[in-house]
């Protein structure tokens, strides 16, 4: 039921934090995993890690937020790996502002990276999931698309219209047996939340306090939902945004 070999997976932005936990989840189920992002040498490193795990990892350079790069992307992908099964757009970024200091290239920015992105990645998936007949989406949403923060003017709103972006693809793409769902982490300890932690007092005090599970999540936490979302596990599992937070939304 959970068996992934002989499926390929494209991870964006997998080559650390969430994604990479996802990568490693897809991999240790026995998926061939590319991973996807524009720092060439931690994509590198990356595939070393995974090449432990074992499923001929690989990795391709592009830039998420450009059409053309992405669909550059999925012809490689194809060309060397012969199919795609499972995509997770987990590519994101945030530039932690008061609304009022917001520029419009700030704005756009978080904007292109985890929303755009996400529609240019599925749009390009869809005619190779097609053609195997089905696939799965995976979307890395956040728990800013239920809670709001002064300080994430646009990741809040980006992240929201990912959760509604799956929605539309699962309804869409339902016929051609390509499940898409979205996953909702909490506050997980990546490059991104250490950096929030230095900018926000109090913030990994207030976590603590808040989540029930009385710890920050891992990125080994993000393995098991990649997996159940990416099987037969899932397969009438569609259009749904799962919390990943170890109860933090719980508590409303």
């Amino acid at each position: 039921m959970f068996d992934l070999k002989g499926k390929v997976a494209i991870v964006t932005g997998g080559n650390g934090g969430i994604g990479l936990g996802m990568a490693k989840g897809l991999a240790s189920a026995g998926a061939r995993v590319v991973v996807a992002g524009r720092n060439q040498t931690k994509s590198d490193a990356a595939v070393r890690e995974l090449e432990k795990i074992g499923g001929q990892p690989l990795a391709i350079a592009v830039d998420v937020a450009d059409e053309a790069s992405v669909n550059a992307l999925f012809r490689s992908t194809q060309e060397r790996c012969g199919r795609l099964d499972i995509l997770v757009n987990n590519a994101g970024t945030n530039v932690r502002k008061q609304p009022q200091d917001y520029t419009l290239a700030d704005w756009h920015h978080v904007l292109d990276t985890n929303l755009t992105s996400a529609f240019l990645c599925s749009r390009a998936a869809y005619a190779p999931m097609k053609a195997v007949g089905g696939g799965k989406i995976i979307n890395i949403g956040s728990m800013m698309s239920i809670f709001g923060v002064s300080f994430s003017p646009a990741y809040g709103p980006s992240k929201g219209g990912l959760v509604q972006l799956t929605k539309s693809l699962a309804t869409a793409w339902a016929k051609d047996n390509i499940q898409v769902n979205a996953v909702l982490p909490g506050w997980i300890d990546t490059d991104l939340t250490r950096a929030a932690r230095r900018q926000v007092t109090e913030l990994h005090d207030n976590v603590l306090r808040r989540t029930p599970a009385g710890r920050w999540g891992t990125m080994e936490d993000m393995a098991g939902v990649a997996v159940f979302l990416a099987s037969a596990a899932s397969d009438f599992v569609t259009g749904t945004a799962i919390p990943v937070d170890g109860g933090y939304s719980v508590l409303g």
